[in-house]
């Protein structure tokens, strides 16, 4: 099963962007998907993910503040096993690598990369001043 991470791109401070990921390939329905970043020079850092039943959203501390204003929302499709991320008011530290994961079962570490089955391949943020 692959994902498919789209609608990064280059956009200037202020702006907005919406990220989406769907699987494709054979029949894939996760219980959990998730979105990680890693900005230049660092590590994979856990975002948000989401449980595609109940909806219900698990922020990483530094991000929920973000969430709180809704300059990140994290949603997901059911009937298409998509997530998205929309971003908005985008500042030049967004800039990263944005990756997004899924999984077929719940509980667990929702933060830990390991727990994730499924990941897409990376859309590129950039985010200029």
């Amino acid at each position: 099963v692959q994902l498919q991470a789209s609608g990064g791109g280059l956009v200037q401070a202020g702006g907005s962007l919406r990220l989406s990921c769907a699987a494709s390939g054979r029949t894939f329905s996760p219980n959990t998907m998730a979105w990680f970043r890693q900005a230049p020079g660092k590590e994979r850092e856990f975002v948000a993910a989401i449980t595609m039943s109940s909806g219900r959203i698990y922020w990483s501390r530094p991000y929920y503040p973000a969430s709180l204003t809704g300059r990140l929302t994290i949603s997901r499709d059911n009937a298409k096993s998509a997530v998205y991320l929309q971003m908005n008011k985008l500042r030049p530290e967004d800039t990263a690598n944005y990756y997004c994961a899924g999984r077929s079962y719940s509980g667990g570490d929702y933060y830990q990369e390991a727990t994730y089955e499924s990941w897409g391949q990376g859309t590129q943020v950039t985010v200029s001043s």
